[in-house]
């Protein structure tokens, strides 16, 4: 039997499975991952625009690096593999989907249970009021209408806390789950890395590259997410 093979049995088998998605579940969407060699990454220095002393002391690049990826984001679409998740959570193959990625592309595909612990970059508050805002007022480089703070994208920063409530309930869905499925992350990000080592049920993972937490999953397939979620697919 083929690991999409085992998979796909796996899936039907487990009455709660989890999937945990990183950068490369969007990569087909034409949205650019963090640590591979075309990543964001290798361009710009995260340590430069990703933090809230760029946001206190470098306003003009923080805003500029996270309007660009806002506005490149409109060229961007769901792709197969995202509505796969959603349709298995309609058939009840899939309880819920913890994500890293700030798109929002499992909810435009259609997931509902949809835990976002890194934040969305489709919805702007304030860092001094926390009042939300529009988002064309960060892209156009406006103040705050109400206080006349910065604007920023609802992302985590580095060095800045998860969302405490997405984060408590990915956990618990995690502890509870038969089947964890993480799909397209390097797990290279914690605390988010460890959420693989908290189930007791089976793990597996998809992702294009090998990761240095391979040894510890039951089954690894290397490959593009959205084609290794067509394969599985069609074996369920």
């Amino acid at each position: 039997m083929s690991e999409i093979q085992t998979l796909a049995r796996w899936i039907k088998e487990s009455s709660f499975t989890v999937a945990l998605t990183g950068a490369g579940m969007s990569t087909e969407s034409g949205i650019p991952d963090f640590r591979s060699q075309s990543g964001w990454w290798n361009n710009i220095d995260p340590a430069t625009v990703a933090t809230v002393e760029a946001l206190e002391e470098n306003y003009e690049l923080f805003q500029q690096f996270y309007a660009s990826r806002m506005q490149g984001l409109r060229a961007c679409t769901p792709h197969r593999g995202h509505a796969i998740l959603a349709e298995w959570e309609q058939r009840g193959f899939l309880h819920s989907v913890a994500t890293q990625n700030v798109d929002g592309f499992h909810q435009q595909a259609g997931s509902r249970n949809v835990y976002e612990l890194h934040g969305s970059i489709r919805t702007v508050r304030c860092s001094t009021c926390d009042d939300q805002t529009e988002l064309e007022d960060f892209l156009a480089g406006k103040a705050c209408p109400h206080c006349k703070g910065r604007l920023r994208p609802d992302v985590v920063l580095f060095g800045e806390m998860l969302p405490q409530e997405p984060w408590q309930r990915a956990l618990a869905d995690i502890r509870s789950a038969e089947l964890v499925i993480v799909i397209g992350t390097s797990l290279q990000v914690y605390p988010v890395a460890q959420l693989p080592l908290m189930t007791q049920g089976r793990v597996a993972i998809l992702n294009y590259e090998p990761t240095a937490q391979d040894d510890h999953f039951e089954l690894v397939i290397h490959g593009k997410a959205g084609e290794l979620l067509q394969q599985i697919n069609s074996q369920i």
